[in-house]
């Protein structure tokens, strides 16, 4: 196998098959054609057209170069748009977290090499590249290859002459070539960084695709679109669910700027952005100490003082409005929140009210024999040979909907009432609690930087201070949700209920928020109860 190396070294390729790598170069770019915005504030493309051929062409050229030197062409390895020396982060093995250039066709090929096996199970004794970029721009990369060529004896070439890892000197040549091209990325990041910067502060609008709201040209408001996110903040102020907006949209047939249907995250990414109320917004970066975990949240961008920068487009929301929807998004998960597969409006709610049982019910259709109407059925308690109830319950289902339905909107109107005859106070009482917290965690974490505490201290502390932090901001949270909602037009519940088109998982949702459940009272034998006595509502608690 030193043999290879040697001839392939000379030119002389005669008996040995080959492999090729085509690569579109996925590298950065700068300029006044910005037109996209990753979370990570740089953009990266495919430079085919302005620095190399595409990957057909290389693979063509690959094919010409081998054959003409007596070699056989064997297999390509396609690899699709990729940056040869962007970073992201990995866990390794040992469970440590860092950070590696992915690129998973390169590295299996650099595998097969070993082996001397391609994945369509022909034999391969070298690896082809158009020239040293389509190799890498990583140095650790660039190690790995040359392993392949010292420890394996495998020859790795390019056609333009520029990569030489058969000799020492061709070797060390290649150290700094990479070193050098990693360099330029870095530099090319920089002024791509540097460009965002301006324009952020600026409230200068950048991005691929048009956002949800706006015209083409990112400035100017879609009047039916802008409408629609209007109305969906005030329902959801007001309390009205994600499910029953999205499922309307998607009905109407109302899509996103990409022609996607509506689900619960995309609507919540784009309520919860700033831009809705005219603030510029950029993404961060965080990395939990603890876990290494990563996370990316939208952050509105200040200026020298501090103060939000005003974006360069005409705002769908004003900033009381858009702080009250985050802050129905920021509390997390609550009751009647979601949706489900039920196809009854009492299942689950209601509940078993016979001694000793407080089994759920279940929905039971009538009997042919029963002489009722069609679609008729019944809730009743499971037998008790199932062993999940008493079997001593059963009451009729449509009219139980209906009553449901009642004590769901008597609970929207008994809350409206209040909202008229209760001023909700200015300021959260807790926020200076808040801020001490967080000034806290600041200093603890300045304390472990500067080494004056020890590793488990500091994480003990940490997980004492981000509970009472979670706590107080859920507080928060509510507060602000209740605050900012008395000062609007609760949900009509009966128009709600009532409105064409309203699904039962709709209807469920706002069953499930007013009430934990509802206990179903038994009658003695040739007695008779009205239905809303044998009812005994339990009411959610926020």
């Amino acid at each position: 196998m030193d043999d290879d190396v040697q001839r392939a070294h000379w030119g002389n390729l005669e008996g040995q098959n080959w492999a090729g790598l085509a690569r579109l170069s996925t590298e950065e770019i700068e300029g006044d054609d910005l037109t996209d915005e990753p979370s990570d504030g740089h953009r990266f493309v495919p430079m085919t057209g302005r620095d190399i051929k595409s990957t057909e062409e290389q693979e063509k050229d690959g094919r010409r170069f081998v054959e003409s030197r007596g070699g056989r062409y064997v297999f390509t390895y396609m690899e699709p748009d990729t940056s040869a020396w962007k970073r992201k982060r990995v866990r390794l093995p040992d469970g440590r977290t860092a950070y590696r250039v992915i690129r998973p066709v390169f590295e299996g090929a650099l595998e097969d090499l070993k082996r001397g096996i391609a994945p369509n199970g022909e034999r391969v004794d070298g690896l082809i590249v158009y020239d040293i970029d389509r190799l890498t721009r990583d140095p650790r990369h660039l190690e790995d290859a040359i392993e392949v060529v010292e420890h394996h004896h495998r020859p790795i070439i390019d056609i333009t002459g520029t990569l030489d890892l058969l000799t020492d000197n061709g070797r060390a040549m290649a150290r700094v070539l990479v070193t050098m091209a990693n360099k330029q990325s870095a530099d090319t990041a920089r002024r791509v960084r540097r460009k965002h910067e301006a324009l952020r502060v600026q409230g200068i609008p950048v991005g691929g695709s048009r956002p949800f709201g706006w015209q083409e040209d990112k400035r100017t408001l879609h009047p039916t679109e802008a409408q629609l996110l209007r109305d969906a903040a005030h329902r959801l102020i007001n309390g009205a669910t994600w499910h029953g907006i999205i499922a309307e949209w998607n009905r109407e047939g109302i899509t996103t700027p990409r022609g996607n249907r509506w689900a619960r995250d995309v609507l919540k990414e784009v309520m919860r952005n700033p831009r809705l109320c005219g603030y510029r917004s950029y993404t961060i970066c965080d990395i939990d100490p603890e876990t290494g975990r990563e996370t990316r949240t939208l952050a509105v961008a200040r200026d020298d003082k501090g103060k939000p920068v005003i974006g360069q487009w005409m705002p769908i929301l004003t900033v009381r409005q858009w702080r009250a929807v985050v802050a129905v998004i920021g509390e997390g998960p609550i009751r009647g929140s979601g949706h489900n597969t039920r196809t009854y409006l009492g299942t689950g709610t209601l509940r078993c009210g016979k001694e000793g049982c407080g089994a759920p019910l279940r929905a039971l259709k009538a009997a042919r024999s029963q002489g009722k109407p069609e679609g008729y059925f019944y809730y009743g308690c499971h037998g008790k040979s199932t062993g999940r109830g008493c079997g001593g319950i059963k009451i009729g289902g449509p009219e139980t909907d209906e009553l449901m339905g009642k004590l769901v909107i008597a609970a929207y109107e008994e809350e409206a009432a209040a909202r008229e005859a209760t001023m909700a106070p200015q300021a959260w009482p807790k926020e200076a609690d808040l801020a001490n917290v967080r000034e806290d965690i600041a200093d603890l974490k300045q304390a472990r930087r500067n080494r004056q505490i020890s590793a488990e201290r500091y994480y003990a502390d940490l997980n004492e201070y981000e509970t009472d932090e979670r706590r107080l901001v859920k507080e928060r949270n509510a507060w602000k949700r209740k605050t900012l909602a008395a000062h609007g037009k609760p949900v009509d519940m009966v128009k709600e209920w009532h409105r064409n088109g309203i699904t039962l998982a709709e209807r469920r949702v706002y069953v499930e928020r007013v009430l934990s459940a509802v206990v179903v009272l038994p009658v003695g034998k040739g007695r008779k109860m009205p239905l809303r006595d044998r009812l005994v509502p339990i009411f959610a608690e926020e």
